[in-house]
């Protein structure tokens, strides 16, 4: 499409990107698309009911577009892997960047990307919020953690290379986030606005480093982050607002030519402190090119009124919107969205295959990640009365994931042919009464395997593990996400990191524990001076 010849109503649709409810095109959606024009729609797992749902939704969706004469959609997920995927069931779901990066294998990182860009593809959908590139090197980081490769500037920017030329040689467009670095902060943006405090010449050598190499690697496209970084801006603005950050730093000192995306407008670090619709027009002047706006519609018909109204009295100049708008349509061009394809739906065969399942499984396997064993507890004894304590399965509002209970720890290790009885347990809001009962059943086994989950995060977690402790039974403690919970009790004999708690990831460390495989996996992050990144006690037990 000539940019020229579109009406300012029609180029700032194309720098809006909206979510909506239900598994098919709502009259929200629709009425966005044909009377506001917007540029594309962002799936969420309420949008997900199985793959098929999803590739006929993606056609319906560009069918009203294109009925409509407005340009081919972006559709959008947040597919990052692990713990933030939209898509759980019916797809080969790879394990997330720090169990990648745990397992260590060549070109894993690669090929997982690119076996999620060619399944992302065949379901319609075209760009990929993902990879996070974020340096985790703060072990409170409420909302980064597993999503980093790990803390080495180094290795965070050699695996994020390759998961955009994953993704991009597959066709579909990868998203660095959050620019300039969300992994050292102890706020989560969903929620507030954090502040990272770093001179100059600590964030080039740290957070920036993996954006960098991104755009040196030709990504795409750049999220923001909502995190105000003083270094660079001496208001008190969030880098999505701040022209310094996106224009002054971003496009003009790193260079970088591609598009610069928001992340979601209604997160609490901006709705809060600045008002979606107002924040929105406050981004475009910054300099990003498209604005995410999830969830609501009343916001999101109104920051593309606020956009146009401030073209209109020359608060933004319409040269600044043809801008935006050229990167956008090229970006469409490039990766194929004018081309004529044919029926999503009939391109399902390789979606969650035998074969990409296979490759997702040596990836899980090579994750397990044995930190200590010191009572010589692994295997566990197959003759012996095992409890099993578990955290319920997880559904965190921070950012939207969805993870339904299919498979628990219990479970996966009651597969590999041992008796177990196993507990779940609320991950919030456990009484000292709940607790005592876990410990009185535990008391009856002859040995316990307890699964935590951001142990930091929920402190009755910390109080079980401790006073199961007290019992003088065989202990053996898995980290289903975090591994930084040993730091909580770091008096604990045998420890290991999984890294994330989907179904494959637990029959992965079941089959560990069992000794039916060996535990390769080196840590990411730097749990403590006894345990420092690249850290592992390979066994041999198998």
């Amino acid at each position: 499409m000539d940019v020229s010849k579109m009406t300012l109503l029609e180029k700032v649709g194309q720098m809006v990107q909206c979510g909506f409810e239900g598994t098919v095109p709502s009259e929200e959606i629709k009425q966005l698309i044909r009377e506001q024009q917007i540029g594309g729609v962002i799936y969420f797992s309420r949008n997900v009911k199985t793959i098929e749902q999803v590739a006929k939704l993606s056609d319906e969706l560009q069918e009203v577009a294109a009925e409509a004469g407005v340009a081919p959609l972006w559709i959008a997920i947040d597919q990052e892997g692990g713990m933030v995927a939209r898509l759980t069931d019916g797809v080969a779901l790879m394990p997330g960047n720090m169990a990648l990066a745990a397992g260590g294998l060549n070109e894993a990182v690669y090929q997982a990307a690119s076996i999620t860009g060619e399944e992302l593809r065949a379901l319609g959908i075209n760009l990929n919020y993902a990879p996070d590139i974020d340096v985790n090197n703060n072990a409170r980081n409420p909302v980064i953690g597993v999503r980093s490769y790990g803390e080495s500037p180094e290795l965070v920017a050699n695996y994020g290379r390759q998961a955009i030329l994953g993704l991009q040689d597959a066709g579909i467009v990868a998203t660095a986030k959050h620019f300039p670095g969300h992994g050292d902060t102890e706020k989560d943006s969903h929620l507030d606005l954090p502040t990272i405090t770093h001179a100059r010449e600590r964030i080039y050598e740290v957070e920036l480093r993996p954006f960098m190499e991104a755009i040196d690697a030709g990504v795409d496209a750049i999220m923001s982050s909502h995190i105000h970084f003083p270094a660079f801006e001496d208001q008190k603005l969030p880098v999505t607002l701040s022209h310094n950050v996106l224009t002054g730093l971003l496009r003009e000192e790193l260079g970088y030519q591609g598009v610069i995306m928001t992340d979601c407008m209604e997160m609490e670090a901006i709705a809060t402190h600045y008002g979606t619709v107002e924040a929105s027009v406050m981004a475009v002047e910054a300099g990003a090119d498209m604005i995410l706006i999830s969830h609501r519609h009343d916001r999101q018909l109104g920051a593309i009124e606020a956009i146009v109204h401030a073209v209109e009295k020359g608060q933004i100049a319409e040269s600044r919107i043809d801008e935006s708008v050229e990167r956008l349509m090229a970006l469409k061009r490039k990766r194929g969205l004018f081309a004529e394809k044919e029926s999503m739906v009939e391109g399902l065969s390789k979606v969650g295959c035998d074969a990409h399942l296979e490759i997702a499984r040596i990836f899980s396997e090579a994750s397990v990640t044995l930190v200590k064993d010191e009572a010589k507890l692994l295997p566990i004894n197959q003759e012996k009365k095992t409890i099993v304590i578990s955290m319920e399965a997880v559904v965190s509002s921070l950012v939207d994931e969805s993870y339904e209970t299919v498979m628990t720890l219990g479970k996966a290790i009651g597969a590999e042919g041992f008796q177990v009885e196993e507990i779940i347990v609320p991950i919030r809001e456990v009484t000292d009464a709940r607790i005592e009962d876990i410990v009185q059943v535990a008391s009856g086994a002859e040995q316990i395997v307890i699964g935590t989950y951001n142990a930091h995060l929920f402190p009755q977690q910390q109080l079980i593990v401790k006073q199961l402790q007290q019992l003088g039974k065989p202990l053996i403690v898995v980290a289903l996400r975090n591994p930084y919970d040993l730091q909580l009790f770091d008096n604990v004999s045998t420890y290991v990191a999984i890294f994330e708690n989907r179904p494959m990831a637990l029959q992965s460390v079941a089959k560990f524990l069992s000794g039916r495989i060996e535990a390769k996996g080196k840590l990411p992050v730097t749990i403590s001076e006894l345990y420092p990144a690249g850290w592992g006690v390979e066994t041999t037990h198998v």
